[in-house]
C-alpha cells in the first residue's frame, strides 16, 4: 500500500468513477423497483471534498443523493486509516468479498453500502434512530449474495484501469486500534488531514476508537473527534 497521501485529484477521479458505477451497475437494475414505490424518484451522485459519505433523500423533489467523500477515498488507500471505517468492519465480520480488505474491496463495498440505504429508504425501512438496522443488513447481504456487489467491484476495477487510475486490490491486514491508542496521551499535540486541509490540535480526551482534539493555531476554537488512525505527532518547530 502507498505511504504518501493520495493526491486530491486522484481521489476525486476515483469518486467520479464510483458515481458512474453506482448509476450504471446498481441504480439502473433497481430503478423500476424504486419508482414503483416512489414514482418520479431520481438519483444524483456527487464527490464531496471532505470525509462525509452518505445517502440522503429529499421527499420534496424525490431525489436520492449519494455523496462519496474524497478524503474517505484517500483514507481507504492505507491500512492505518482504512481500518476504522464501518465498511471495513462489515467486510470482515459479514464475509463480503471473502472477508478481505483492500482498497478496491472497500470502495466497491462503499458503493453497495450507500445504495443499500437508498433501497432501505425506498422500502420504508429507514427510521429515525434506526439506520443500520436488520432491514438494512438484509438488503446489503442481498446485494452481495445476488452478485451485484461483485459486478460493482469488477466495473470499478475495469474502469479505473481504462482511465489509468491505480486502484490497489492487494489485501491488507486491519490495524489494531488498541495498540495505536497506547501511543497517545492527553496533552499530546497532533496533526491530521493532509495538504492544505491539515489541522493541528491537542488531545484532551482519549475515547474507545477516537481522540477528542482541541484545535490550535489556525484551528483554534474548534473541537474535533478524530479516528486514532488519522493522528500523527505534531513536530515542534525548531
Amino acid at each position: 500500500m502507498q505511504k504518501t497521501p493520495l493526491p486530491t485529484q486522484t481521489a476525486i477521479s476515483l469518486g467520479e468513477l464510483m458515481c458512474a458505477v453506482t448509476r450504471d451497475r446498481l441504480w439502473q437494475p433497481a430503478e423500476q423497483w424504486v419508482r414503483e414505490r416512489n414514482p418520479g424518484s431520481v438519483l444524483h451522485c456527487r464527490v464531496g471534498s471532505g470525509q462525509a459519505t452518505y445517502h440522503r433523500y429529499d421527499s420534496r423533489d424525490r431525489q436520492h443523493l449519494i455523496t462519496y467523500g474524497a478524503r474517505m477515498i484517500a483514507a481507504k488507500h492505507q491500512p492505518e486509516t482504512a481500518s476504522g471505517w464501518l465498511s471495513g468492519r462489515e467486510i470482515r465480520k459479514r464475509g463480503y468479498f471473502g472477508g478481505e480488505l483492500s482498497t478496491l474491496n472497500l470502495l466497491a463495498h462503499t458503493c453497495c453500502h450507500e445504495f443499500a440505504h437508498l433501497l432501505q429508504q425506498s422500502a420504508g425501512q429507514r427510521y429515525r434512530g434506526s439506520v443500520h438496522n436488520r432491514h438494512f443488513y438484509t438488503i446489503l447481504d442481498e446485494l452481495h449474495e445476488s452478485g451485484a456487489a461483485q459486478t460493482t467491484r469488477k466495473a470499478l476495477a475495469e474502469q479505473a484501469r481504462e482511465q489509468g487510475l491505480a486502484l490497489p486490490d492487494r489485501p491488507f491486514e486491519p490495524v489494531d486500534t488498541r495498540q495505536q491508542m497506547a501511543h497517545w496521551q492527553v496533552g499530546d499535540t497532533v496533526r491530521f488531514g493532509a495538504g492544505r486541509r491539515e489541522l493541528h490540535g491537542q488531545i484532551i480526551r482519549i475515547n474507545r476508537k477516537t481522540c477528542t482534539v482541541d484545535g490550535i493555531g489556525h484551528s483554534k476554537g474548534v473541537r474535533y473527534r478524530v479516528p486514532v488512525q488519522m493522528l500523527s505527532p505534531l513536530t515542534p518547530p525548531r
